[in-house]
């Protein structure tokens, strides 16, 4: 079972964003920047693109809420979508606010945010959905 797994089934605490019947939404405790968000599939796959075509389709329609959310609560010009997925092997979406192509670099420090700020951020993207 993947930590992404744990988060879904809750034993593993999250500041959870949205939530439905095929995907988990909550913030990176380690973000780029403030804000950031992953998107997972509750199908534990390795890979995003090994998922099903309708899946695939339907964690975009299940992010862009969210994307817009993060747009409205944070300074930046657009909200980012990145896939990575090389630190846990359970495919997700990064959605990051983002004012350059910089703020999707995944090789820079990533930010140490306290419990206060992070439910801050919670609070501000779920007030926003």
């Amino acid at each position: 079972m993947t930590i992404f797994s744990k988060i879904i089934k809750g034993e593993i605490p999250s500041y959870k964003i949205a939530e439905d019947e095929k995907f988990f939404a909550f913030l990176d405790i380690f973000p780029l920047v403030k804000g950031h968000v992953l998107v997972v599939p509750k199908t534990e796959t390795d890979k995003l693109f090994d998922l099903p075509a309708d899946y695939l389709s339907a964690l975009l329609v299940f992010a862009q809420p969210i994307a817009k959310a993060i747009e409205k609560s944070f300074d930046c010009n657009r909200c980012g979508i990145s896939v990575v997925g090389l630190e846990v092997p359970h495919a997700h979406l990064h959605l990051i606010p983002i004012n350059s192509a910089d703020d999707l670099n995944f090789t820079r420090g990533k930010l140490k945010l306290s419990p206060d700020e992070l439910k801050e951020a919670q609070e501000k993207i779920i007030s926003n959905l």
